[in-house]
């Protein structure tokens, strides 16, 4: 193998590692050890080990201490949330270079069970911890993970709706996709729902509570699955490791329908995204619909060759992390830059005006100016727009105007 493609699904629980083409997985916990004696670190069942003869000081809930920029101090070192998680990724992915017997990655993709913009920039750092160039790692949402892996298996399994049930030491999660079929591309829309009828998984270790617990999760599948008409369905997530307690869903679950118990699903489908970023043309000809995607296009009226276009600057389906445009336009006696924005539902669609306040009063076509546009996250638009003057004629006068666009 010349280049590892490697799907991370990364919790405080656990993170999942599974390689593009290969059987093998990892399961390791998400905790890191560091000796008392030597700066040497240790991970997963080493690192309880080493904690439980106390030669070592452990930490863990990795992943929200570097999301909310906390810090530990281990032996009188203060380390960043930040750093213990690049340590923390950078030795369990030392399992399938020494299985594979290669240092090279061609792509790293993290799967989470939620994306903001400042775990987006964490990741960056990360690649530039770990030696990856920073275009060969990705972050994508557990959902988008479930879309991936869904569209990689055969063809009638995601003919219809297809369901994952995610039952987890932290939440209990429901997510639901369907493949629409147009006349132009075809269309993923997929959405979740936290349950709020999330339990504990210590309620399992009792007869009376796994009852309990089936009744739970039997009323939430009522809800979610009543009258509608799946392909298959999907179960992951440490308290579906067995399904002894869990007979009445199983039943529901099961009723028409195919069921599989699927541990490293989102692994799994960071992975299958890894190889399609590695692949000349995708093997997934989708508009994706669903978190982690834009839902609506922004697009602007320009002239060009005499002749009014719209310039489409961002895409239905585009990652909103990875959308970014950058431009030069002249005025031609414009006050204001005007964008359109079209949702998914057309009748939705409006118009949103930017003032060029501060902006100096010169002749028709004699103001260059410069616009970048980003996305704080899949609702929110980012644009940057500067005067450049023009030439010789008129300097910048340095103006520039920042304003957030509701999607």
């Amino acid at each position: 193998m010349d280049r590892l493609i490697i799907g991370l699904d990364l919790n405080d629980d656990y993170t999942r590692i599974v390689c593009h083409g290969q059987e093998k997985s990892w399961t390791i916990p998400t905790v890191l050890c560091r000796r008392k004696d030597e700066e040497v670190w240790l991970t997963g069942e080493e690192a309880y080990a080493c904690t439980l003869v106390g030669d070592g000081v452990m930490v863990d809930k990795l992943v929200k201490m570097a999301a909310k920029e906390g810090t530990s101090t281990i032996g009188e070192v203060r380390y960043t949330g930040g750093s213990l998680l690049n340590l923390f990724i950078q030795k369990i992915l030392e399992y399938p270079k020494k299985e594979f017997g290669t240092e090279k990655i061609g792509q790293l993709v993290i799967s989470l069970h939620r994306v903001d913009a400042g775990m987006m920039d964490l990741f960056l750092t990360c690649a530039d911890f770990l030696g990856i160039p920073r275009e060969r790692i990705h972050v994508i949402s557990h959902m988008e993970s479930f879309v991936y892996y869904v569209l990689s298996q055969r063809k009638e399994l995601w003919s219809n709706q297809v369901g994952l049930f995610d039952l987890s030491a932290q939440r209990l999660c429901y997510y639901e996709m369907k493949v629409q079929r147009g006349l132009r591309r075809n269309m993923v829309q997929a959405d979740s729902e936290d349950m709020e009828e999330a339990f504990n998984l210590d309620i399992l270790d009792t007869p009376s509570g796994g009852r309990l617990a089936d009744r739970i999760l039997t009323s939430c599948g009522e809800r979610v699955l009543n009258k509608k008409l799946f392909s298959s369905i999907f179960l992951t997530g440490k308290g579906f490791e067995r399904q002894d307690w869990a007979a009445e869903f199983m039943k529901l679950a099961c009723h028409r329908r195919k069921v599989f118990v699927e541990p490293v699903i989102f692994a799994s489908g960071a992975a299958d995204k890894g190889a399609d970023y590695e692949s000349k043309t995708s093997s997934y000809p989708y508009i994706f619909i669903c978190e982690g995607r834009l839902k609506a296009q922004v697009s602007m009226k320009v002239m060009r060759r005499g002749k009014e276009n719209q310039l489409i600057l961002a895409s239905y389906g585009d990652n909103w992390y990875e959308s970014k445009t950058s431009l030069e336009l002249i005025l031609d006696g414009a006050k204001e830059i005007e964008f359109t924005i079209t949702p998914l539902d057309s009748k939705k669609k409006k118009l949103v005006r930017i003032p060029l306040t501060g902006f100096p009063d010169r002749p028709p076509r004699t103001t260059r100016i410069q616009m970048n546009l980003g996305f704080l996250d899949e609702n929110t638009m980012s644009v940057v727009i500067k005067d450049k003057g023009f030439g010789e004629l008129f300097a910048s006068s340095g103006a520039q105007i920042r304003q957030e666009v509701s999607l």
